[in-house]
């Protein structure tokens, strides 16, 4: 329904060339199968590493060393980490955000 709104925006193919520039909608992921974690939840793993929210300086970082695997932590390197940073990841909890009414023709399309 977004996709069918503002193509400008928003779609719902998964090729990244087709969404350069876009938000990417990933609905596929909301399933029973798939393994997406929320924050702080650890990955059915052998190793199981845990969804951490980093830094832009990290990520950045990361980019910097070409090396992926910067960016994955073990559950006591997260404890570590959430002593000394804290909880990275509130704001995004604690943003109060209004979403826009959708046009009753979009939602009418849908149907």
């Amino acid at each position: 329904m977004l996709e069918n709104e503002d193509p400008e925006c928003v779609l719902s193919r998964v090729g990244k060339a087709a969404r350069e520039g876009t938000g990417f909608e990933d609905w596929s992921q909301n399933d029973r199968i798939k393994t997406t974690v929320g924050v702080y939840s650890l990955r059915a793993k052998e190793l199981p590493t845990v969804s951490t929210p980093v830094t832009w300086e990290e990520v950045e970082e990361c980019l910097e060393r070409g090396e992926p695997d910067f960016l994955t932590f073990r559950s006591d390197q997260v404890l570590a980490r959430f002593e000394e940073l804290g909880d990275i990841f509130l704001p995004v909890q604690e943003l109060k955000q209004a979403l826009p009414d959708l046009p009753v023709a979009a939602v009418k399309k849908k149907k």
